[in-house]
């Protein structure tokens, strides 16, 4: 059984055709649609869809994890939980290849490749970033490393927050997305996390989806903010989490 959460910001142009789409999968059992404005999205009713409304506009973690927490109360059962964004459009059903690969338990996370509406690879899974990297990019001198492929089949540190399919087991003993990431890098963080948790991730190249990017942190000063912070607060916990990582090696070594 798998529960799609996807999150609308008003976007009923988009949303409407994705859970159009979404509903014609057999693998889907049920969608939850977060309306994080007040809003009504012109979509039928349907028993596989559950429409959320939010009194007050909250994080993208913060929507996909009480999304989460509904469907477990609504469906105990559920296999499978894929994290969706408003803007992506399925080319064809997605799910039967990405499910394959989460029948091997060291792997914690699949997604599709992503493809802008030129038909152009978006660079959706990638190397953990580093503040050197980073300072690069800033400078125009260096893109991010692209993943090597191997037989259609990319193994990278992390993939973007747009599509992510997990069990909902691996999910449930993560916590979830961290919430005090109100907007941007919880979805590096949350692969960290599956890091540590010794949780393959895969990116499978012959599964495809195109993603309509919205750069908002390009554009508004409020999105460039809550870029700025997620940054800095996703390299804080990586900085603690190598030093965590450091001790336990060292105890290893000294115990063991």
């Amino acid at each position: 059984m798998m529960i799609v959460s996807v999150v609308s910001h008003g976007q009923n142009a988009m949303v409407t055709p994705l859970i159009a789409q979404l509903l014609t999968c057999p693998d889907v059992n049920s969608v939850i649609l977060t309306c994080n404005i007040p809003d009504m999205p012109a979509i039928e009713p349907h028993a596989r869809l559950h429409i959320l409304h939010n009194a007050t506009p909250t994080g993208f973690g913060a929507n996909h994890n009480a999304a989460f927490k509904t469907a477990r109360r609504q469906y105990p059962d559920a296999t499978f939980f894929c994290i969706l964004n408003p803007d992506i459009t399925l080319r064809e059903n997605p799910f039967p290849l990405l499910i394959e690969h989460l029948s091997d338990a060291d792997v914690g996370l699949v997604a599709p490749r992503i493809d802008s509406p030129a038909g152009e690879l978006e660079e959706s899974a990638r190397a953990f970033p580093t503040c050197f990297q980073l300072g690069l990019k800033l400078l125009g001198l260096r893109r991010h490393i692209r993943m090597t492929d191997v037989g259609g089949l990319i193994y990278p540190d992390w993939v973007a927050g747009m599509f992510m399919l997990l069990p909902v087991r691996t999910f449930e003993d993560l916590g979830g997305f961290d919430e005090r990431f109100h907007l941007y890098y919880e979805d590096v963080d949350l692969c960290a996390r599956l890091g540590q948790a010794s949780k393959r991730i895969i990116c499978d190249l012959r599964v495809s989806v195109i993603h309509d990017a919205r750069r908002d942190s390009h554009r508004k000063l409020k999105y460039l903010n809550w870029h700025i912070a997620s940054m800095r607060r996703y390299f804080v916990k990586q900085r603690l989490r190598d030093l965590e990582s450091k001790k336990q090696i060292f105890a290893d070594k000294k115990y063991g």
